[in-house]
């Protein structure tokens, strides 16, 4: 259906009813912060000094009883929703003409010509209704002559509707003197009601399948959802966190490949087939599987003793079509309609949630499909003959066990009368003689054990069948105290009825249970949660919804189906490898939709990648025949368009699922890859694998290599400095790269290996690398969208546990690394993870060919490709190994670039051929010619030369402009490198990157910056007139071009440049095009080259750009402040003075357009001035500081050191200055 309108009306409706129950609330008295007072005074009420009435009174207690157990957020929260499921239920039935009294409770009759704003039409016709509705007939007119009493006869009318359908649905509608109904929000009738989105925002049209309303509940929830996710979730708000509305075609399938499956087993000729169209025929099977089914196959099955549950039942989505697939049986069975809904309610349909507002939904919308087929559906309920077997399971925190047994009172020794709260706080009681009914005060204990955690546990509550006929037998005796004479039992029994009725659907077997489970993976578990689950369910711990599916299988019945939707994880990461083995060993998969990512509309990207499948109980004969339908291209609608589509179809069994080590369901997988993995060696036999550091603190012990100082970075030659390469990961890139970070391994990690926690006492980091530190290997991506890949890590690292690393012999590791970058590899690893999250465990078992460790040919290959991937990586100035900027010569810029795109494709050429040879000779070896091509597509050659690699995501037909302005803001970066003295044009290299200008003299003294000047200070001013400073960026800029292209074609480069630049305006000069990019473009170009560790760092006095200037972090020193108010800040506030002295002169010469245009540019100086004088009184402040970095400490702590005279501080810093 169309869910437009309901996911843009829900989430308002939910705002607006929370702020109109909160308005309600605080007219009787109740606010976040404090609860009036309730005097009863005679008949009346007294809170804040106005009069209600006893009723109200009374009813305003309760309701401060529930806020007191609640909190105020929770309990307006609950309120809201509520009312809202109320009026959303309402609105469903009136639409659908479901009332007797045949009139529309919310909305004006479908007649009416003004419907947006037309009265409701049961207001016309409020004496007609009034006995149906048991409301006071006299009253009523009264009320309706009055002619101004408008409001207060639609709330009685509508009161009165809600107390009518508590008859019919207790579980969603409130009796007479509920609490509830003073939270009812005011001005239902006037123009601005919340009626009035419930009304108008949502077409009728999409009223019309009773999947709206949990459409309505998944949307409404949504921003509490996004509120609490991401963090440990309370028991409360489990709910939000985890509830995911499955598409229809998805819930289909699995009840028509499980309950309709069932049905078939026996009648292969029903006509049920026909009409299911998400049924999948099984697979043509062996004679022995055959006979076996035969055996466990009923010869006959009786519609009424089907049993169904849904054991997260929400919003009662699944529960519906398994009552639409259970309407068919019984009608094939020659049942009459109208009774077929009370037996399916009455017998075969059970639902279980934690959540209460997504029960009542499941309830109403089973009400409603009962309703479609029994017109007296709602009188059979309300005389008792139907009851619904869906509950939100309740905690038994607060029941009181001695007081309850006594209100009972089985033994008939009691005197009648009042219980109090059965769930309050428990009361010291004498010891209790059980008597004849003994069995039921143990059976009530032991209740009270198990379900105190009922909120957070759901479902996952075991409860023994043993104790089945006794928990029926007492709901046999509860049912008689509840229509008993005796109120102290009645109460007592109204309360212990929902425990005993959840232990049942708990205790007894099922012949399917069918979920879309809750998805919550461990670390977001709350404690009592975390314990249960690691005890009760170790093979599934990782994610909740993998516990309800290992749930499932012991809540049906020997021969029973588990049908379910969840993640995919399960089915192929090695935290669940035990599991599958278990699966394997024990159950029969019957058939698969394998979805990916897209299966739920409302979720994007690759986060949720589902499966749903079909499994049955037993073991069996592992040679059983599953069919897979593989669904993972394109979006849900897509999906299920390809449905019965025979190329996504696959066939696979347990036998050749338990092939491949691990069991990965890669059942996709042909018999020349399952004989690849048994019949070759795995690379655990030549490599060795070694999860990495984990410092537990990196922003304290890592750095880019380029935030210290060159002094204290250890080298080839000298490994006794403080700062040691670090391996990180990194990217999808292969062969090498990336190798960009430092970790502070002072006197062999002293400080990290005493990293101590202060609560616990132990040692925070761990995995020190041991005897794998600094030796040269392999190590890749761990998680990657675009596949495998492997990159060389040469001797003199460390790694990190997010750069997992492998290590082999020597003679060994070429051939291994060509043979990992292969796409043999990459298609063998995604067999091994699918997921794309590649841990140690699956390169391990990655299958070897015994010949590649052989071949001279590869090692050859892979040296070739290694040394064009790392030239190509040094040419980045961000790599430690980078020695001189690409494009140079004199000459006309465009004809160098040229050239160097002409080099850079030959270079991407030969790393293509490379590829390529080495992926022919390694699918040869593994004769995996009719599944793999040797191909490699351009876009995934990984070199920062490659532009369809590097911006694969765009046109082709950008990539060039794309290619020619990243080229030309780095030929800016390495100018103002130059400009620093980080750079020179005549030294290779980096030149100076020391601490607080310490040295840099001596580079001077060498003579090793002869071509270009170095600035002489390490501040280059940035300013948008060139009027202001005559060495600023620009005009150094200018120089660096005529100096490095020579100056015969400057204008032309100049030109060149400032019309590449990402900010370029054709109607502005070359000049003011190249100022306005260094004002600030340059800044984020350069924040976004450094890893967000910028090393020029921009002074700034504001957004009217008065004065800015770029500093260089390593040239940065106590001085550097003042010499920057002196050199540069004064004497500019002595040229803005002169200029507001000359434009002021010049003012009153002028006229007309020149005097409006002067006037501008004052105000525009004017405001300069402000702004410069302010950040002249912070620079002095910090000047006179004589503030000192310490450059271990990384740019993001030394950035936050100068308060607001840096741009951008919060982004770099971490959080904004004051």
């Amino acid at each position: 259906m169309n869910t437009k309108n309901l996911k843009s009306y829900a989430p308002k409706a939910r705002k607006q009813f929370i702020e109109a129950v909160k308005k309600r609330a605080a007219h009787f008295g109740i606010y976040e912060d404090r609860i009036a007072e309730v005097r009863i005074e005679g008949g009346a009420a007294i809170i804040e000094g106005r009069a209600f009435t006893r009723k109200e009174g009374e009813q305003r207690k309760r309701l401060e009883s529930k806020v007191t157990e609640r909190g105020y957020e929770m309990f307006i929260r609950e309120m809201a929703y509520t009312w809202f499921n109320r009026l959303a239920a309402i609105r469903y039935m009136e639409i659908h003409d479901y009332f007797d009294h045949g009139f529309r409770v919310l909305s004006p009759a479908t007649s009416h010509p003004t419907n947006a704003d037309g009265l409701p039409e049961i207001l016309n016709h409020a004496s007609d209704v009034a006995e149906s509705l048991n409301l006071d007939k006299d009253h009523i007119i009264e009320l309706q002559l009055a002619g101004d009493k408008e409001e207060e006869l639609y709330r009685e009318l509508l009161l009165g509707q809600c107390h009518h359908l508590y008859k019919i649905m207790p579980f969603m509608f409130e009796a007479i003197d509920d609490s509830t109904e003073l939270l009812l929000p005011n001005n239902l009738t006037k123009t601005d009601s919340i009626l009035k989105g419930l009304i108008n925002d949502i077409p009728e049209e999409d009223w019309q399948e009773i999947e709206v309303i949990g459409w309505l509940y998944q949307f409404y929830i949504s921003e509490h959802k996004d509120a609490v996710m991401g963090k440990v979730v309370k028991s409360e708000d489990i709910p939000a966190a985890t509830q995911l509305f499955t598409p229809n075609w998805i819930v289909k399938y699995l009840v028509q490949n499980s309950v309709g499956r069932q049905w078939l087993a026996t009648y292969p000729n029903s006509e049920l087939k026909g009409k299911m169209d998400y049924y999948i025929e099984p697979a043509e099977q062996s004679d022995d599987v055959i006979e076996q089914l035969k055996e466990i196959t009923p010869t006959s099955i009786d519609p009424e003793e089907i049993k169904v549950l849904d054991p997260a039942c929400g919003s009662g989505h699944i529960l519906v079509e398994v009552y639409e697939v259970l309407r068919e049986i019984y009608l094939e069975r020659g049942y009459r309609l109208r009774e077929i809904p009370e037996l399916i309610l009455t017998k075969n349909i059970y639902g279980l949630d934690i959540d209460d507002r997504a029960a009542q939904l499941a309830g109403f919308a089973l009400m409603m499909k009962a309703r479609e087929d029994d017109r007296r559906i709602f009188q059979r309920v309300e005389d008792g003959e139907v009851s619904l077997n869906v509950f939100s399971l309740q905690s038994t925190e607060n029941l009181d066990i001695p007081k309850i047994w006594k209100a009972l009172d089985l033994e008939g020794s009691q005197q009648a009368g009042s219980t109090g709260g059965l769930f309050d706080e428990p009361i010291v009681a004498n010891p209790v003689t059980a008597g004849t009914y003994g069995e039921y005060y143990e059976l009530i204990q032991t209740l009270k054990s198990v379900f105190l955690q009922a909120k957070t546990l759901g479902s996952l509550i075991e409860i023994s069948e043993e104790y089945l006929d006794s928990l029926v037998n007492f709901e046999s005796l509860l049912q008689d105290k509840k229509l008993g004479s005796d109120p102290s039992a009645k109460h007592a029994a109204i309360g212990l009825l929902p425990i005993v009725n959840q232990a049942i659907l708990l205790a007894q077997k099922y012949d399917a249970v069918i979920a879309n489970p809750p998805y919550m993976g461990r670390s977001f578990y709350n404690s009592y949660l975390k314990d249960f689950i690691n005890k009760e369910y170790p093979l599934v711990k990782e994610n909740i919804f993998a516990v309800f599916m290992e749930r499932a299988f012991s809540l049906i019945s020997e021969k029973g189906y588990n049908a379910q939707i969840n993640m995919h994880n399960w089915m192929f990461i090695s935290r669940f490898e035990s599991y599958r083995g278990d699966l394997i060993d024990k159950r029969t998969l019957h058939n698969m939709l394998h979805l990916g990512a897209g299966a739920f509309p409302e979720i994007g990207g690759e986060v949720v990648q589902s499966t749903a499948f079909v499994y049955r109980k037993f073991s069996g004969n592992d040679n059983y025949l599953a069919t897979i339908k593989r669904l993972i291209e394109g979006n849900s609608l897509e999906k299920e368009k390809n449905f019965n589509l025979c190329e996504v179809t696959f066939k696979t069994s347990n036998r050749e699922l338990s092939k491949i080590e691990g069991y990965p369901f890669v059942y996709w997988a042909t018999d020349a890859i399952r004989k690849t993995f048994t019949s070759m060696e795995a690379a655990a036999v030549y490599l060795d694998t070694r999860e990495g550091l984990a410092t537990a603190d990196n922003e304290r012990f890592l750095r880019y290599w380029f935030e210290v100082s060159v002094n204290e970075r250890c080298t080839e030659v000298d490994w006794s400095k403080k700062w040691v390469p670090y391996n990180k990961g990194g990217g999808d890139r292969k062969w090498s790269g990336y190798l960009e970070q430092l970790v502070n391994w002072e006197d062999d990690g002293k400080e990290i290996k005493n990293n101590i926690d202060q609560k616990t006492g132990r040692v925070r980091s761990h995995n020190y690398n041991g005897e794998y530190a600094f030796k040269q290997g392999i190590t890749w991506s761990g998680i990657s969208s675009s596949g495998f890949s492997v990159r060389y890590v040469p001797k003199g690292h460390m790694f990190d546990a997010k750069g997992p690393s492998a290590f082999t012999e020597a003679e060994n590791l070429y051939q291994l690394l060509a043979l990992l970058n292969s796409k043999v590899a990459t298609f063998l690893m995604s067999m091994l993870a699918p997921t794309l999250d590649f841990k140690i465990g699956h390169v391990l078992k990655l299958p070897v060919h015994k010949e590649i460790l052989k071949s001279q040919e590869l090692r050859k290959l892979a040296l070739e490709a290694l040394k064009i991937s790392k030239d190509d990586w040094d040419t980045q100035e961000t790599s430690p190994n980078f020695k001189t900027f690409i494009l140079h010569g004199k000459g006309d810029i465009s004809e160098i670039l040229s050239n160097y795109l002409e080099n850079a494709n030959e270079a991407v050429s030969q790393l293509k051929s490379i590829e390529e040879d080495i992926n022919s000779k390694i699918i040869s070896l593994y004769q995996l010619d009719s599944e793999i091509s040797n191909t490699v597509d351009i876009e995934n050659v990984s070199l920062c030369a490659n532009p369809s690699y590097i911006y694969s995501k765009k046109a082709s037909s950008e990539h060039k402009g794309l290619v020619i302005q990243r080229l030309v803001v780095a030929i800016i970066s390495y100018g103002v490198g130059c400009m620093m003295g980080r750079f020179s044009l005549d030294t290779p290299g980096i030149v100076y990157a020391g601490s607080g200008n310490n040295g840099f003299q001596q580079g001077l003294d060498k003579d090793l910056y002869r071509s270009f000047q170095v600035d002489d200070d390490g501040i280059v001013p940035c300013s948008e007139q060139s009027w202001l400073f005559e060495d600023d960026a620009t005009y150094r800029l200018k120089e660096f071009i005529k100096t490095l292209f020579g100056e015969e074609k400057f204008d032309g480069n100049w030109r060149f440049i400032a019309t590449a630049l990402p900010n370029f305006k054709p109607k502005e000069t070359a000049d003011t095009n190249v100022r306005n990019f260094l004002s600030k473009p340059f800044f984020k170009s350069h924040y976004q080259m450094y890893s967000k560790r910028p090393i020029y760092w921009l002074f700034s006095s504001g957004k009217e750009k008065a004065f800015e200037c770029l500093v260089y972090l390593h040239r940065y020193n106590e001085g550097t402040l003042s010499r920057m108010r002196t050199e540069y800040v004064t004497p500019l506030m002595g040229k803005y003075d002169a200029q507001h002295t000359l434009l002021s002169e010049q003012q009153l010469q002028a006229t007309g357009t020149e005097a409006r245009g002067i006037e501008k540019d004052l105000k525009s100086l004017e405001k300069k001035q402000a702004e410069l004088r302010a950040f002249d009184e912070q620079l002095k402040h910090y000047a006179e500081k004589r503030i000192t970095l310490d450059l271990d400490d990384g740019v993001k702590a030394n950035y936050g050191k100068f308060g607001n005279l840096l741009a951008d501080v919060k982004a770099i810093h971490g959080k904004a200055v004051k």
